[in-house]
């Protein structure tokens, strides 16, 4: 079967609540591709998100996501044509080996802040970066992909029922309060992201209400032994206070290999702080943090660790 004339398909690749995945190769330029059909008959909410991620699809390009090469309507069903991301998800990848190693971790959070950045950029916020979103490629690549629910910047946090949109598991703290999400809850959900590469297991578990509400009572746990710039960069992007979290380009920045300063200056970047400047201030922050930590770990108890997540949580009326 062809979509549009030219989009032959092939076996589904990946199934979600409101849409198909298939690989499929483009006949004209005789190339893999993925197209991503939605359900028909979607209500007019999801029929909001389709339209909404063609939208944030056209507008972006980047080595770092998943581009779209082509999107229509066949016989009533809305399609999106992006490029074939050969690998598994990060989440697969977990699932199926042992945690990366620090290495792999830097250079994965450099490429995706790298990604991020332009996105923020863009004016655009994803709100919704997980494993599961995250396409390896070859060398273990990262293109972060599925914009369903990103959102320009001067748009409103939540849907009109007062649903608080994104994964539980990922939530930064101001998603879950119900309040303005912006750019560092994306920096929030990737430091959670580069947690769980490095442990292989979440951070937050338990049911849609109980995950959600558990960064409010602690802290991410940053493991022990890792190198104290990376330990302190990660304490940092999971802050609680979105203003005192690092951006995306900072973040990208500060686990880019480390070049002589003269290299430096003959390319001429320049950045609102370097990345020596930020590991020091990291060090110093994540020092604060690890004492509030251990604080408030003698006071409050963690939710207990069971497995289960949602894309779709509505706990912020229980914090009023």
């Amino acid at each position: 079967m062809l979509v549009k004339s030219r989009y032959e398909l092939g076996p589904v690749i990946g199934v979600g609540s409101s849409a198909v995945v298939r690989r499929a190769r483009d006949v004209l330029d005789r190339v893999p591709v993925a197209i991503k059909q939605f359900r028909p008959g979607a209500n007019p909410s999801d029929a909001r998100r389709h339209q909404q991620e063609i939208a944030t699809l056209a507008r972006l390009c980047h080595p770092g996501l998943v581009r779209m090469r082509d999107s229509g309507v066949q016989d009533g069903v809305p399609f999106v044509v992006t490029d074939l991301a050969e690998g598994p998800t990060l989440a697969e990848r977990l699932r199926a080996g042992p945690p990366l190693t620090s290495d792999a971790v830097r250079r994965i959070g450099r490429q995706l802040g790298d990604a991020l950045a332009y996105v923020h950029a863009c004016g655009i916020v994803h709100r919704d970066v997980k494993p599961a979103n995250v396409l390896l490629e070859r060398g273990l690549r990262p293109r972060l992909a599925d914009f369903g629910i990103a959102t320009a910047l001067d748009r409103t946090a939540t849907t009109a029922n007062g649903c608080v949109i994104g994964t539980a598991a990922y939530l930064a703290p101001e998603q879950v309060r119900g309040e303005q999400v912006g750019p560092p809850a994306d920096v929030y959900a990737l430091g959670l992201v580069l947690l769980e590469a490095l442990t292989a297991r979440r951070e937050y578990t338990g049911g849609p209400v109980e995950v959600a509400l558990a960064r409010l009572w602690r802290p991410p746990v940053v493991p022990d032994g890792l190198p104290a710039d990376l330990a302190a960069l990660l304490h940092a992007m999971t802050l609680a206070e979105p203003a005192e979290r690092p951006t995306a380009a900072e973040v990208a920045a500060a686990l880019a290999p480390r070049r002589p300063a003269s290299t430096a200056a003959r390319h001429g970047r320049h950045r609102r702080r370097t990345a020596p400047q930020l590991t020091t201030a990291l060090v110093a922050g994540a020092a604060a943090v690890a004492a509030v930590a251990s604080v408030a770990s003698a006071d409050q108890r963690a939710p207990e660790r069971v497995s289960g997540s949602t894309d779709v949580v509505q706990v912020h009326r229980l914090l009023r």
